[in-house]
């Protein structure tokens, strides 16, 4: 039998390395086709020196000539170097990749994505932001090309691996379900007084207690707005209602999210917060393969615990459930301005709390646009970008 060809899109990053980590371990099974890295060429070099993909992609022509050099004389010939986004769209929707791993952090995901559906491929969602931002025009995508979609993300993959085997997409009534519950850890900042968290540095926001994640992602977290898209990536990815999703504190992390049926059972899926396990299952689906991750210790467990979001101090969260309510414009607006928001946090121009005033303004002043398709939801992501932009330099004044 041979070994599916594997394109992993964001390899360099957290995601990325992680499912490289998955595929060593199940070389037999699955084959790296194709990577992109935006722009760190010492990773790529490792990566060609031992999975050998076919193509590389990097962020420009530059950085395509200068991993060129770099690449042993070995290789130089055997992989082929592409760049930007046609390099991305291009090995997304080739015809030897057989799934794709979407593990491009942001809206610069949205495009091969697109691709890689138009493409009929399998693709594995590890990048919410894309789902957040064109919603219903992407799931209606995956359905017109007969796309498969698996989710990655742990809190998604965990509710995937919690539905019934016959879950008919939005279908609530008949499969029983009464709500799907969202677990969130609460990052570092759960029990910070609410005064401190106007001067949190970037390092105490990327300083998170239970996952190892890429700086962007652990702001998300540590201001709940992870949880936030994550929110609206579950109402798209099932079809269901805003009103049917809940969001639940769990300082553990060891439930990765439930479902709650109407005869009263909660069904959860459980296991140690290692990213390699809903990478395992979403690469293996329907079967199960090998991650790495060290087994769930029963006898050794902390007691559970859980409790609802606060929204003094996690005001992202409840201002992405309003956007959900809203619709598609005010979902692209708040990923937009987040983005940016998260950015200049890190580099110091504003600070912690000034991410959540940034992203309302944003939200406020460009929900009520109708995009009827994907060349809209890209404008008007920019445009929501290049306010938010204009915007961080008064927070910062």
């Amino acid at each position: 039998m041979q070994p599916q060809n594997i394109t992993i899109l964001g390899a360099t990053g957290s995601i990325g390395t992680s499912t490289l980590d998955v595929i060593s371990r199940n070389a037999e099974q699955y084959k790296v086709f194709a990577v992109s890295g935006y722009s760190q060429i010492e990773k790529l070099v490792e990566i060609a020196c031992q999975f050998s993909p076919e193509y590389i992609v990097t962020a420009d022509k530059s950085l395509a000539s200068k991993l060129f050099q770099a690449l042993p004389d070995s290789h130089k010939h055997s992989c082929q170097i592409k760049f930007g986004v046609e390099g991305l769209e291009f090995i997304a929707s080739h015809p030897k990749t057989d799934t794709v791993m979407a593990a491009i952090v942001g809206a610069a995901g949205l495009k091969p994505i697109m691709s890689a559906i138009r493409a009929s491929k399998r693709i594995l969602l590890a990048n919410k932001e894309s789902l957040v931002m064109s919603g219903e025009l992407f799931m209606r995508a995956v359905k017109q090309h007969n796309a498969t979609l698996i989710p990655v993300d742990s809190e998604h993959n965990a509710i995937f691996q919690c539905l019934p085997d016959d879950y008919c997409y939005g279908d609530k009534a008949s499969s029983g379900i009464s709500h799907l519950l969202l677990t969130a850890s609460g990052g570092p900042f759960r029990t910070m007084p609410i005064n401190l968290l106007d001067d949190v540095s970037p390092e105490q926001a990327c300083a998170h207690p239970n996952w190892d994640m890429g700086k962007k992602i652990s702001v998300d977290s540590a201001s709940m707005m992870n949880k936030g898209l994550e929110f609206i990536e579950a109402r798209w990815l099932f079809g269901l209602n805003a009103e049917n999703i809940k969001v639940v504190v769990h300082p553990q992390s060891t439930i990765h999210s439930m479902v709650q049926y109407v005869d009263g059972s909660v069904i959860a899926q459980m296991g140690n917060p290692d990213m390699r396990t809903p990478i395992a299952h979403a690469l293996g689906y329907p079967k199960r393969v090998t991650s790495g991750v060290k087994a769930l210790d029963f006898f050794n467990l902390t007691d559970f615990s859980f409790e609802a979001a606060c929204p003094k101090r996690f005001p992202n969260l409840f201002l992405a459930m309003q956007a959900c309510e809203k619709g598609q414009a005010a979902t692209t607006a708040l990923n937009a301005a987040n983005e940016i928001a998260v950015d200049a946090f890190l580099n110091e121009q504003i600070r912690f709390t000034d991410i959540y005033k940034l992203n309302r303004i944003v939200v406020e002043h460009f929900s009520e646009q109708a995009l009827a398709d994907i060349s809209q939801v890209i404008q008007h992501d920019l445009l929501c970008r290049e306010y938010a932009a204009y915007k961080v330099q008064e927070l910062s004044d």
